[in-house]
């Protein structure tokens, strides 16, 4: 019996080399870039001068070079924009948007990495091996990108539909931006705090005085959330109304979105306001009859 379901996805990568590449990146995203290594990936978000953010990424470092895996929108954005001031570095930037990238949802962590051939150690969360680079998210969730010409393991069932690894992103709170939310959100809003991708101690990059702002003086009023309801059909959402008394008035904006047939679950992530009550009533706009609610978040949104 297989242990792991794998999921072709649909993400593109970054690749930034050349001599300036650590301090560049370190001047333009939100994480601190002497942080990263080969062992680890860490969340990274890249903002407009305005604090708005272009994406939401997950980096990591493979030889020479640093990646940052994202959405097609979120990296195609992210990749104009870095190649507008990496003119004045010496660094090469280079959208990948053909890449062979598959989630793995696996009932047996350490099974589906003996069959990939893949090592972890207990600090590691990125790690080369002879097919290409594997990312550990949780003990149930690996992101796998394949060398040229490199094919999955037979033993690991692979899938055409990504519903359901895109609903278990969904489930731990991960965030990823359409083409409708690029420079749309400060990193707080989408949450990047909680998943460690903000450092407030590594000194200036672009955005960081509205990052700063949000953080040190109270300023930001949106988080994001899990809702979830049952469902008849998939629906394409923008908007979810709450209900006041008898009436229902604009929440908030579903950010990402996903229907599982297999469990007639709507899930989604949803920026709305930080004082959002935990048991309030929610609905999509545009199918009224499509109640969701308010799912507990894996982290903690406090302050660290």
């Amino acid at each position: 019996m297989s242990h792991s379901r794998a999921f072709p996805l649909n993400q593109h990568l970054i690749a930034v080399s050349g001599q300036d590449q650590l301090s560049y990146l370190h001047g333009q995203l939100t994480q601190d870039l002497n942080l990263i290594n080969e062992q680890q990936f860490l969340w990274a978000g890249h903002c407009s001068p305005k604090g708005k953010l272009w994406g939401a990424f997950k980096l990591f470092k493979h030889q020479t070079q640093f990646y940052l895996l994202g959405s097609p929108a979120e990296c195609e954005a992210s990749a104009r924009e870095l190649k507008k001031y990496g003119v004045f570095a010496n660094v090469d930037i280079n959208l990948i948007d053909n890449a062979a990238i598959f989630g793995i949802l696996t009932s047996d962590l350490n099974a589906t990495c003996e069959v990939l051939g893949v090592s972890f150690s207990d600090e590691q969360n990125c790690c080369e091996f002879e097919r290409g680079i594997a990312l550990k998210l949780d003990n149930e969730r690996l992101v796998v990108l394949l060398n040229d010409g490199a094919e999955l393991p037979q033993e690991i069932k692979l899938e055409s539909d990504a519903v359901v690894f895109e609903e278990a992103a969904i489930l731990a709170g991960e965030p990823s931006l359409n083409s409708d939310y690029i420079e749309e959100f400060v990193p707080q809003m989408i949450n990047l705090q909680a998943l460690d991708g903000i450092s407030f101690k590594k000194g200036c990059y672009t955005g960081q005085e509205t990052v700063a702002r949000m953080r040190y003086l109270g300023k930001n009023k949106r988080a994001m959330y899990i809702v979830q309801g049952n469902a008849e059909q998939a629906t394409q959402e923008s908007d979810l109304e709450i209900q006041l008394e008898d009436n229902w008035r604009r929440a908030g904006k579903v950010v990402s979105q996903v229907f599982n047939r297999e469990t007639n679950k709507y899930s989604a992530l949803a920026v709305l306001p930080n004082d959002t009550q935990l048991d309030a009533t929610l609905r999509l706009k545009h199918s009224p009859e499509q109640l969701v609610s308010i799912q507990p978040l894996p982290y903690s949104l406090e302050d660290q």
